[in-house]
């Protein structure tokens, strides 16, 4: 972790497991199952999943492999958000959020290069991995707590339907149809 990032750690410190938990039942409670808030909560689940599978893994092949899997996931997931949901959130005037979702996916990108170039059995990989997990969980929970659930509100069920269709379509164009849902 850099000097920048411990400083914006200490100056923000991240959301309490509470907080997530209770952003988390709030967003399930309004997804309609298979729905497109639906199935970003099941990715969400899924990647902390990976993440966990990642630290598992005992040997540096099991840990390539299991990374490997997480930046398939991790890429699949914000393509589709990056397509469709981000979108919708920036036409319903929240570009701020749609900025930002931007931002911090293109980030996770850049880290995740970073982290393949580290020995996987090595205490750096790990810091590493431990610190795009923090973000990426403040990044679910932002989604989690306020922005999916306005969105969900505000879109006409068309507009649902459409979100819905759309990002199953840019989900399983990356990842596949074989891959968790």
């Amino acid at each position: 972790m850099s000097v920048l990032d411990r400083l914006i750690a200490a100056v923000t410190p991240p959301e309490t497991e509470q907080a997530r938990l209770e952003a988390r039942t709030k967003a399930t409670s309004a997804a309609a199952p298979g729905d497109w808030l639906d199935q970003i909560l099941q990715h969400h689940m899924d990647l902390e999943d990976a993440f966990a599978e990642v630290k598992a893994s005992a040997d540096a092949a099991g840990r390539s492999s299991a990374l490997n899997q997480l930046g398939l996931l991790l890429t699949g997931h914000a393509i589709a958000e990056e397509a469709v949901i981000y979108p919708a959130l920036a036409e319903d005037g929240e570009k701020a959020h749609a900025s930002m979702g931007y931002d911090e996916q293109a980030m996770v990108k850049v880290q995740m290069a970073l982290l393949e170039k580290l020995d996987p059995m090595s205490q750096d990989f790990i810091d590493k991995l431990e610190h795009i997990e923090g973000a990426v969980a403040h990044h679910m929970y932002a989604e989690e707590g306020n922005w999916f659930l306005d969105l969900k509100e505000k879109a006409s069920a068309a507009d649902q339907a459409m979100l819905t269709r759309r990002y199953a379509e840019e989900y399983e164009r990356y990842v596949g149809a074989d891959m968790p849902a």
